[in-house]
């Protein structure tokens, strides 16, 4: 007789990311006071990079939008400067991924305006802009920038078309974008862009769900659910996948995973619950984990996605009683490393005028850098200019390290660049711009230096601080400024804190590998 054995098999998966949980921001790490927006557009009003928030806010006559440093956390004055070149409420800003001191907004004025950030953060009111398209006929209510060429604008409009504007154009106003896509037959909600921004992913009010190619603006796929209505589009990275978050036939809050190559019928369709906040999705192709925050909730709930069914894994949801309006999330490349840190929003809570921090933390006992929750990443260099990518080159972003000390601080060569790129006229007639014009003369006068034959040794190099060569740096001339002073100082000592501290763990470990072979030599010899 033969007896067949029961083999056990766990019923759980093997994931690193299991634990991850939440943990907000101290109230002294916080931004208070910030006259949120009241617009009812499903936007996220918050752009985060590793130097300043921007966040849209409330005002009469006009729209503007706060611009602040990272470090300038706590009570936020109410006659704190701030961009407000729009005639019209300001409807979406986006960050330049390859320029921290770019941001462009969208507004109800029809136009789309890209400005340029002094390094030292906006010390008065920004009316003039650095570039305005014109070209949509009703108000403007996103915009998105290509993930991996330079200077390549999408915008959206009420009008149904999607316009691709090319800022390389040396006019201070453009009004002929590069393409104009057609094909949508009511009011875009979303845009995304696969990892190297070949393809567009849309959604649209009329329930359709569109994948294009962007450059030529074909249509190659449509998808149009009867069981499910998309507002909100997101690529999972190199998964071919399409993630899309909306509502079931039933009024149910629902999110649907998508084939990229097959948009005829949806992966998977998985019903959360009867709210009726617009579900935002937000994707980390490095960790590939999926974090769902909707508006006017206080928890995110979180996922891991992978290639094989079914597809969607969920992890567990971060709560708080405090209700979002809107997220920005910061680059991976302005994240705590030393905290295994993953991820980082910035939840704007309007019913106590707050900008709240919230990490997402992988627990590890160990202080020291986790290569195997940190793989290369995109980084903030562009892959292509803008005249290769419309002359049809396609390149995946360009990757970079998070471990500490692969990071090299802006050169002197970037730093000319930077001023070189600006007009000094123009910098003169823009208020706020004083300061890069400064930082260009002294450019100059150091470059006369180095031409007169001084030999370039490491004891004739100014030293460096938070990125910051402090021989360009002017004194501070007002209370802004010397916060701002005080606020970089202080991260210096904390991020050389940290460094001390990992290096004191890294002697402790190398003490006791000693003792452990001298122990081990002792006993062979006996």
């Amino acid at each position: 007789m033969t007896v067949s054995k029961m083999t056990w098999r766990p019923q759980y998966r093997s994931s690193k990311y299991r634990h991850v949980f939440g943990k907000a921001a101290t109230k002294e790490s916080c931004y208070d006071g910030v006259p949120i927006t009241c617009s009812v557009q499903d936007n996220n009003f918050c752009a985060v990079n590793p130097r300043f928030l921007a966040v849209i806010t409330e005002c009469a006559g006009g729209g503007a939008f706060l611009v602040l440093s990272l470090h300038h956390t706590g009570k936020v004055v109410p006659t704190h400067p701030r961009v407000s070149g729009h005639k019209g409420n300001v409807l979406d800003i986006k960050w330049n991924p390859f320029n921290d001191f770019c941001i462009a907004s969208c507004s109800e004025d029809t136009t789309v305006k890209v400005w340029e950030i002094p390094p030292h953060g906006v010390l008065i009111n920004l009316t003039v802009p650095w570039k305005e398209l014109q070209g949509h006929s009703r108000r403007v209510g996103l915009i998105e920038w290509h993930p991996t060429a330079n200077n390549i604008l999408f915008s959206t409009a009420y009008d149904y078309q999607v316009m691709i504007w090319n800022l390389d154009s040396p006019e201070q106003v453009i009004k002929n974008p590069v393409r104009t896509i057609s094909h949508h037959t009511d009011v875009v909600l979303s845009m995304s862009f696969n990892t190297d921004g070949s393809l567009l992913a849309t959604t649209c009010k009329d329930r359709k769900v569109r994948l294009m190619e962007p450059r030529s603006g074909n249509l190659l796929q449509e998808a149009n659910s009867k069981t499910h209505k998309a507002s909100k589009v997101v690529f999972l990275g190199n998964m071919k996948m399409l993630l899309t978050s909306g509502t079931s036939r039933w009024n149910e809050r629902q999110i649907a995973l998508w084939d990229q190559d097959d948009l005829s019928v949806p992966l998977l369709e998985e019903n959360l619950d009867g709210s009726s906040g617009v579900l935002f999705p937000f994707y980390d192709p490095d960790t590939h984990m999926l974090y769902l925050a909707g508006k006017g909730d206080g928890n995110i709930r979180y996922y891991e996605i992978s290639s094989e069914k079914p597809y969607i894994h969920y992890l567990t949801e971060y709560r708080s009683l405090l209700p979002q309006k809107g997220m920005g999330v910061m680059p991976k490349r302005g994240l705590d490393v030393c905290s295994c840190e993953v991820f980082r929003f910035y939840k704007l809570v309007t019913i106590k005028s707050l900008i709240e921090p919230l990490s997402m933390i992988v627990p590890r006992r160990s202080e020291s850098y986790q290569e195997d929750i940190y793989p290369m990443t995109a980084g903030n260099r562009p892959a292509l200019t803008a005249e290769e990518w419309l002359d049809g080159i396609n390149k995946g972003p360009v990757l970079m390290s998070l471990k500490p000390g692969s990071q090299v601080a802006e050169s002197h060569s970037e730093m000319k660049g930077l001023g070189n790129s600006l007009d000094s006229r123009r910098s003169q007639s823009r208020p706020g711009m004083l300061q890069l014009a400064y930082i260009q003369d002294q450019l100059q006068a150091n470059n006369a230096k180095e031409g007169s034959g001084r030999p370039d040794d490491d004891r004739s190099r100014t030293p460096v601080s938070n990125g910051e060569d402090l021989a360009l740096c002017s004194p501070p001339r007002t209370e802004n400024e010397l916060r701002l002073k005080f606020f970089k100082q202080q991260e210096e000592i904390r991020r050389l804190r940290e460094l001390l501290n990992q290096r004191d763990v890294r002697v402790k470990q190398l003490e006791l590998e000693i003792n452990n072979i001298k122990n081990s030599q002792s006993q062979s010899s006996l």
